[in-house]
């Protein structure tokens, strides 16, 4: 005389994905609206109505501040596009299973595959997995229906063929088909797309109706793997499906000694525990007292044996309330939860990492450490699996809620860290609130790209707060001009020429850059980046790079201030002067050429000027008859000018004396002819 309770009963990953995403927002004070019913459930659909959330049909029907829900289920592409048209804030929760297989169809179709989908072709999944085929598509459910596609369209024998199936489609029907498509087409690929959750569910629910005298199925009657599982349970058993105990009959397990319980993915803990205690008094033939005497009242604890089995029953599935508040102590840290063990309970909890911190991007090992007690709140809880999910950042923005409305009314200036960066603005968590701050009042400087932002940390001013609706609004720009007049009045009280600092670049134009010196900003010229030449400042700096500047000019009614980055010791007039000497060889490079001569490089910001009479040992016309741009060759220093920064070089002094006395005399004949004519 049992109930036996299938262990996969309940909400499956991405349901509960979807539940939690929903609740996140409304406990955020956002006005949410989804895509259809967020599960096939009319119970929690309508605790969630009651809470204020709506049900649409199109994006086009979200209202005005309200951001939308994409179901566990998926939609396809145009939904998106037609939300952003809308401009309409979308949140995403599509089961990952299912945006598994989006992205399995739309990768295949766009290589010329055609896709096949085992699933109900009139069902929201199934729809939107269509929703993401770039080519042709076909749905069947049965294998009769996927033979008769072969006969309807001979053609896709001849061409390339991907099969897929919704998540929640009965397996063995899938394996029947899989054996069917590997015969009816041989440019095949295969994807077992049903989701191990629904396969495990299935396949517990046969093996309990297989051992049990009946089954009973809760869930919603719209949900498909409900009935699937009601399905298969049939063919084994008498199998009832029910949405809440009310629907239970008495007669249904008159003289049974073993029933079997399991619930489809939509199903919540509660109701489950609901049916569970229900039908175990149905079983058992118990009825739960509904009437005292005076003297039970007043007596003291019954212990284990003075209990009914209903009384026991009872107090070995009660939980938690959600809403309560309990301590737990750190048991162990995972990468997406932290386990806890509930003090004072014989009941182990979780806290899924969304649920830990205001910041989404935190890591928990940065935030907990094994050993730690914390303060927590019961988000919901699994009596079938006895566990618990507790959130920290709930109780954290209670806490920190206080802190944030005080510090509107008295100015007080706070720190956080820029979380995420969205439409608009900007989120801070601090004291684990999330404070908005707008565009405009994020940065001292307008940022057209505020995800440069993300993850900084940052002092702001409250400027705004919605108690009825917990919001806050900041101001960072407030605080940081302040906090900037304050450096630029002290900057201004020492400020010399000569003085160095160390600065931030913080923008460039054609002309030069601009470097925050701590609080002020100065500019550094073009000609001041280094001492060779530069076309443009992003050459030789980048934005955000921190470098060491020297104070050349300064300002003082118009409050400007002219930088330096090159350094004294890398003036090329300096190493020239360490280095070279009259009289001296150097090789040298050819940059550009005159009509009286040409200018050649000795090092890199320090030129010469080969004169065109000591070129060659010959009378040259002009100097490219000889020489060329980039051509290297060597000369002799023969004058050096420090005030006038001019250095004079001479191919020629190279050249053996004889052939020089030639020359001379050739130029001295050919003046004679010259003359004479």
């Amino acid at each position: 005389m049992s109930v036996t309770l299938a262990s996969t009963a309940g909400f499956c990953f991405g349901v509960s994905k979807a539940v939690d995403t929903v609740n996140s927002l409304l406990a955020e004070g956002k006005r949410v609206c989804t895509l259809g019913p967020i599960i096939h459930n009319p119970q929690v659909v309508a605790a969630m109505e009651a809470r204020g959330v709506k049900i649409v049909s199109t994006p086009e029907e979200v209202p005005d501040g309200y951001c939308l829900v994409i179901r566990s289920h998926g939609v396809g592409e145009e939904v998106y596009t037609r939300a952003a048209a809308c401009g309409a804030e979308v949140v995403d929760a599509t089961c990952p299973f299912v945006a598994k297989i989006h992205r399995i169809v739309r990768e295949k179709s766009e290589n010329g595959s055609v896709i096949l989908i085992a699933g109900d072709p009139t069902h929201p999944e199934v729809i939107g997995i269509r929703g993401h085929v770039r080519g042709e598509s076909y749905v069947f459910s049965t294998p009769e229906e996927l033979e008769k596609l072969s006969v309807d369209h001979p053609e896709l024998v001849k061409k390339p063929i991907t099969m897929v199936s919704q998540t929640t489609f009965h397996i063995k029907i899938w394996r029947k088909c899989e054996e069917i498509s590997k015969t009816l087409y041989t440019n095949l690929e295969l994807f077992d797309t049903i989701c191990n959750a629904t396969a495990k569910r299935q396949e517990e629910a046969v093996t309990l109706a297989g051992s049990h005298q009946a089954m009973v199925i809760v869930g919603g009657r719209q949900s498909s793997n409900t009935e699937k599982l009601r399905s298969i349970c049939a063919a084994c058993c008498p199998t009832y499906l029910v949405e809440t105990a009310a629907e239970l009959k008495r007669e249904w397990f008159a003289g049974m000694q073993a029933v079997g319980l399991t619930a489809g993915a939509s199903t919540p803990a509660d109701i489950i525990k609901e049916v569970h205690i229900t039908m175990s008094e149905m079983v058992n033939n118990e009825v739960l007292e509904t009437e005292v005497s005076a003297a039970e009242q007043t007596a003291p604890e019954k212990n284990v044996e003075e209990m009914s089995f209903a009384e026991a029953l009872e107090e070995s599935l009660k939980s938690l309330n959600t809403d309560e508040r309990v301590n737990g102590i750190v048991v162990g840290i995972a990468p997406n939860e932290v386990q806890v063990e509930v003090i004072g309970r014989k009941q182990t909890g979780y806290i899924p990492v969304a649920e830990l911190s205001a910041d989404p991007n935190v890591n928990p090992a940065d935030v907990v450490k094994i050993g730690d007690e914390l303060n927590l709140l019961i988000m919901r809880t699994n009596d079938q699996e006895g566990t618990i999910m507790l959130s920290k950042k709930r109780v954290d923005a209670l806490k920190g809620w206080d802190t944030i409305v005080a510090a509107s009314e008295s100015g007080e200036i706070l720190e956080g860290t820029i979380s995420e960066v969205i439409k608009g603005g900007v989120l801070v968590v601090s004291n684990g609130v999330r404070v908005f701050v707008p565009a405009s009042q994020a940065s001292v400087y307008r940022l057209d790209d505020l995800s440069s932002l993300k993850g900084t940390s940052v002092r702001f001013r409250v400027i705004e707060v919605n108690t009825a609706r917990r919001r806050a609004v900041g101001s960072v720009r407030a605080v940081a001009r302040e906090e900037r007049k304050e450096k630029e009045e002290a900057f201004w009280g020492q400020a010399e020429v000569g003085q160095t600092y160390t600065g931030v670049v913080k923008s460039m134009t054609s002309y030069g850059a601009f470097v925050d010196i701590g609080g002020v900003d100065g500019m550094v010229h073009i000609s001041e980046l280094s001492w060779n030449r530069v076309k443009h400042p992003s050459d030789v700096l980048t934005i955000g790079q921190t470098v060491e500047v020297t104070v050349k000019e300064l300002d003082v009614e118009k409050k400007k201030i002219s930088l330096s980055y090159r350094k004294a010791d890398e003036n090329p007039w300096e190493v020239f002067k360490r280095d070279y000497a009259i009289d001296q060889t150097v090789s040298v490079k050819v940059v550009s050429m005159t009509t009286f001569g040409a200018f050649a490089q000795i090092i890199p910001g320090v030129d010469g000027l080969i004169h065109i009479s000591q070129i060659a040992n010959h009378r040259v016309e002009k100097p490219q008859d000889e020489l060329k741009a980039g051509q290297q060759v060597d000369a002799k220093i023969t004058g050096i000018d420090y005030d006038k920064k001019r250095i004079s070089l001479s191919i020629r002094a190279l050249l053996p004396e004889e052939e020089v006395v030639e020359a001379v005399e050739e130029v001295a004949e050919e003046a004679a002819e010259e003359a004479a004519e």
